[in-house]
């Protein structure tokens, strides 16, 4: 297991102060499709009307590919934090605050599962398009939407999503609940009759490098980095720390532990227990091979971030810490 022993001293209510990064990094994850997508979207971008750039809202200020800035250009930019749902926007109005203090002015929050606020989204487009210096459709009375985003943040859920709300019919991009599900710029796709309105979906692309290792593991527990990249149990002891620190502890609860504690492989070892997860060990010993029952550690970790993602821990802000305080 790749565990960090300095947070194993951990007792009951001592939670951790910071989390330790020292000796960690978080791999690089820009295959192929992702570069050659980003060269996709440039090359598209002179018959784009508006970009939507699509975000995790349990991250708005974390892991938002710089290389966007430069893509969009002079186009108008409309931010959509999806996956409102597993978000604690208790601090929504200083999150949007702290937001248009970086120039980010046109932000909805959205559950595209759902379809909650994603109506606003063709009403706010067409504002900003009316209002860019480059409005001109005497010539041409549709309008081209680019959607981009880093990777798994529902940038396909938010097109069939739009669908249903407009057009009323079923799904025209491929989704998924892992990274890397859309790996081209897709052909054009109708969103809306009035306007008539069409939509480019995008791959994700994160930036070549992720700005620190913190980042990379917000990343990663929203799902926007392979897992096995950053380690499963790595990520469980990151998602811990920040359940503790946030006093979330339904995590207790729903593993009907004992009570809540900061030492991962404490709370591993229970809830592979509790979902008799095992395996199989060999340890040599004097008078030759024993097979010695273990819990699956890995198991437990994977069970552990899958019920974090479906929100059954409760709603997280994992860039709390980000908010200002006043």
């Amino acid at each position: 297991m790749r565990l960090w022993p300095q947070a194993w001293g951990a007792v009951q209510g001592a939670w951790r102060e910071c989390f330790p990064l020292q000796g960690h990094d978080v791999a690089r994850w820009f295959p192929g499709h992702m570069a050659k997508g980003l060269k996709k979207m440039q090359s598209s971008l002179k018959s784009v009307d508006c970009v939507i750039e699509v975000h995790d809202a349990r991250i708005p200020f974390s892991g938002r590919n710089p290389l966007f800035q430069e893509l969009l250009g002079l186009k108008p930019h409309l931010l959509v934090l999806n996956k409102m749902d597993l978000a604690d926007l208790t601090e929504q109005q200083k999150i949007v605050q702290r937001l248009e203090e970086k120039g980010l002015n046109n932000v909805l929050f959205t559950n595209c599962v759902k379809d909650e606020n994603v109506k606003q989204i063709v009403p706010k487009v067409m504002e900003l398009i009316r209002c860019s210096y480059r409005y001109h459709r005497a010539e041409n009375p549709e309008y081209c939407i680019m959607v981009v985003g880093v990777p798994n943040v529902g940038k396909s859920s938010l097109i069939n999503s739009l669908r249903r709300q407009h057009l009323r019919t079923g799904k025209a991009a491929r989704v998924g609940g892992e990274p890397g599900i859309t790996r081209a710029v897709t052909s054009r796709i109708q969103v809306c009759e009035r306007p008539l309105m069409f939509l480019l979906d995008t791959p994700g692309v994160l930036a070549p490098r992720i700005e620190s290792v913190e980042t990379g593991l917000k990343l990663a527990l929203c799902g926007t980095v392979l897992d096995h990249l950053v380690g499963e149990e790595t990520m469980a002891d990151y998602l811990l720390y920040t359940l503790n620190r946030h006093g979330l502890f339904g995590y207790v609860q729903h593993y009907a532990l004992a009570n809540a504690c900061d030492q991962i492989e404490w709370v591993l070892k229970n809830v592979a227990i509790k979902l008799r997860k095992t395996r199989k060990v060999k340890v040599l010993t004097g008078t030759g091979n024993v097979n010695v029952i273990q819990p699956d550690y890995a198991m437990a970790a994977r069970d552990f971030l899958r019920t974090f993602r479906s929100g059954l821990l409760g709603q997280v802000m994992l860039d709390r810490d980000i908010i200002p305080a006043c």
